[in-house]
């Protein structure tokens, strides 16, 4: 059984949230980029019971309201992304929760923590964008664009996120995508997630990379890594080709207790690709950890 609805964060946006689970420990899910809190789907039917899990989209992407862009998309950076969160934690009336995240969701949780480093129990890191930032140079910015442009690259531009899906040679420059077999109902709920793509605001598909590369340029995060305190587990696939393996060996390293896993077999997205395996590490971790 899950609940949907919608929660104001301040300056008339409102975010949408749904929960999954009714027990007495709060989790958040943070999605990443282009993405919504229906990542988590799939997984869900796993989760344990003393879970309440509670997903929500990011504004500009999901269900959320979709404000036009600022200049230099100022209303859609990683600070603004984090300052929504903590908003519709109170607004859900959530206090003290773990924290669930996949990519860059994973950079807005590390605000979150410098902020109200009380508020937060452990964190469980999927492919994380780690405090460092991501560089996206010209040509990176242009990927983008191309995507923004073209379900058919946008759709190779996902699979590589979700790599385990497919076949290895189909996913090479210029190929079609092509499912493995064994894939299953994940096939549909893939095309779904492409789709959904196409609804994000434009301040998600340039404002994150925009200021995801102001992140990396300015150190600004990565400088307090080591004010991290909380407990983190980073589950890094060894197919992503989205995250470093530096960075999260990196973040792993300088925060105070933080154990990385590389998992190998699995790309960017545990939670598109192995869903019933990433319920598993989500509820090892943070199941009967009371926050």
């Amino acid at each position: 059984m899950s609940r949907s609805g919608k929660v104001e964060v301040g300056g008339g946006v409102r975010l949408a949230w749904r929960e999954w689970g009714e027990g007495p420990i709060p989790v958040l899910f943070i999605h990443g980029n282009l993405a919504s809190k229906d990542w988590i789907e799939r997984a869900a039917r796993w989760f344990p019971e003393d879970l309440r899990v509670v997903g929500v989209d990011w504004r500009g992407c999901g269900d959320s309201d979709k404000p036009a862009a600022e200049p230099d998309y100022a209303n859609y950076t990683m600070a603004q992304h984090a300052a929504d969160m903590l908003a519709a934690l109170d607004g859900l009336g959530i206090g003290r929760c773990h924290l669930a995240t996949h990519s860059t969701g994973g950079i807005i949780a590390a605000r979150m923590m410098l902020a109200e480093p009380d508020r937060f129990g452990r964190c469980l890191a999927l492919d994380p964008v780690t405090p460092l930032g991501l560089k996206f140079d010209a040509a990176g910015m242009a990927v983008f664009r191309a995507m923004q442009a073209s379900r058919e690259v946008t759709r190779a531009g996902m699979a590589t996120a979700a790599a385990s899906l497919f076949l290895a040679d189909s996913l090479t420059p210029g190929s079609a995508p092509k499912f493995r077999e064994g894939v299953g109902e994940l096939q549909a709920f893939f095309e779904k997630i492409v789709d959904q793509t196409f609804a994000v605001a434009e301040g998600i598909w340039f404002g994150t990379p925009h200021n995801l590369n102001l992140e990396y340029e300015s150190g600004d995060v990565a400088r307090r890594m080591h004010e991290i305190a909380q407990e983190h587990l980073v589950l890094w696939g060894e197919l992503d080709g989205w995250i470093p393996a530096a960075d999260v060996k990196r973040m792993a390293a300088e925060m105070p207790h933080c154990r990385l896993v590389a998992v190998p077999g699995i790309g960017h997205s545990m939670n598109l690709e192995e869903p019933a395996l990433y319920a598993g590490y989500l509820g090892g971790f943070l199941s009967g950890v009371e926050v």
